[in-house]
């Protein structure tokens, strides 16, 4: 198991875009969850089995849900917590 956090700077926030991002994490067996933050940007904790799995769901990311616009995302490597699904965190 591998873990991830991802900042996602753009236009991210009021488009759907954590729908999206839950939505692609459980079809593709992601565990963690997403959240909006103050600054405007969306938090991503991340949890899959592989680099490979991670990195998709990063590309999933970027390309985002055609209302949002991605402009930059930093990447951390963090300690795995095991999170039971992935969900949206308000």
């Amino acid at each position: 198991m591998i873990a991830k956090k991802f900042k996602v700077y753009g236009r991210v926030q009021g488009v759907g875009f954590r729908w999206f991002v839950n939505h692609t994490a459980e079809s593709l067996g992601i565990k963690g969850y997403v959240m909006n933050m103050p600054d405007g940007s969306v938090e991503i904790i991340a949890e899959g089995t592989s680099e490979e799995s991670l990195e998709t769901f990063k590309d999933y990311i970027i390309k985002g849900n055609g209302f949002s616009d991605v402009e930059d995302i930093e990447e951390e490597n963090i300690p795995v917590e095991n999170y039971p699904d992935f969900s949206i965190k308000y």
